[in-house]
């Protein structure tokens, strides 16, 4: 079995109800924290997941959203682990990644230092791992398998999505995307689809054209839904809901991905858990 929690659901627009994107699997033993949108730590702290007890950050791309409390994890996670010699946190994106991981840790470079300067015990800076993929198997631990493929986010680029598998079970986590005939391979066949939504029938009345830009680099619900189809997958888990989803409109937005996709469709807020088996 792979637990999915929805720890952020929400999107770059700040919403008291709603963490920024960010999604934890935990899969046997193994806890992979994928986007870290800002709160994620308190979302986390929620489910009894520090920062220390991660075995992987799991990056789909860059945007901002998507890596808003990258500082938090990577301070946090070293702060957090009184273990004699801890093992790096394990960084997993697209290219680009270590860049912007370096960058972050030189914007916390005076913080590093008062904490090397002030404990003992801490006598380096946060030990981390980045590696950079694009395609292929990325992950290979205990029984825990990750394959990574690219997806269509353009103009940001590269970027990916994660397919975790375990004892038969798989859950693929889409990311920010348009439908593309690399999410459907990596998708197909797998129990659980966690995939990024929005309304395209609301943001195009919206004035403003860079709201409307939304549109052209995501999935509707619709689209998100007719992915699912198409890989033939048991479970479309829903998140990160532009605009964010009113109370009392949840099955509005399942209604309308049961217009493309016939199986489960998991729509929640912050916290939202899901279990997922190996079909039978």
């Amino acid at each position: 079995m792979i637990e999915v929690t929805l720890l952020g659901t929400g999107s770059p627009i700040p919403d008291p109800n709603r963490a920024g994107p960010a999604t934890l699997v935990r899969a046997g033993g193994q806890v992979f924290l994928v986007d870290c949108g800002r709160g994620v730590l308190q979302r986390a702290a929620a489910v009894g997941v520090g920062a220390a007890g991660l075995s992987a950050l799991l990056l789909t791309h860059l945007h901002s959203d998507h890596i808003a409390e990258l500082g938090d994890v990577l301070i946090t996670s070293w702060v957090t682990n009184f273990a004699p010699d801890p093992p790096p946190l394990q960084i997993i994106g697209p290219p680009g990644t270590a860049e912007v991981v370096e960058a972050t840790l030189k914007a916390f470079g005076h913080d590093i230092g008062y904490r090397i300067a002030h404990h003992a015990d801490l006598n380096a800076p946060p030990p981390i791992e980045v590696h950079e993929h694009t395609d292929g198997l990325v992950w290979d631990r205990d029984g825990v398998t990750i394959r990574v493929a690219p997806t269509d986010h353009r103009p940001v680029a590269p970027t990916i999505g994660f397919r975790i598998e375990f004892d038969g079970a798989s859950v693929v986590l889409a990311g920010d995307t348009v439908p593309c005939p690399t999410l459907d391979e990596l998708a197909s066949g797998a129990d659980a689809l966690v995939h990024t939504v929005i309304r395209k029938d609301i943001l195009t009345q919206v004035p403003q054209q860079r709201v409307k830009d939304v549109c052209d680099y995501h999935s509707s619900v619709q689209e998100a839904a007719a992915t699912a189809a198409r890989a033939g997958v048991d479970t479309l888990i829903m998140t990160h809901y532009v605009p964010a989803i009113a109370p009392g409109q949840e099955e509005q937005w399942r209604s309308l991905a049961s217009t493309e996709f016939g199986g489960r469709v998991e729509v929640g807020d912050d916290l939202h858990r899901v279990e997922v088996s190996a079909r039978q």
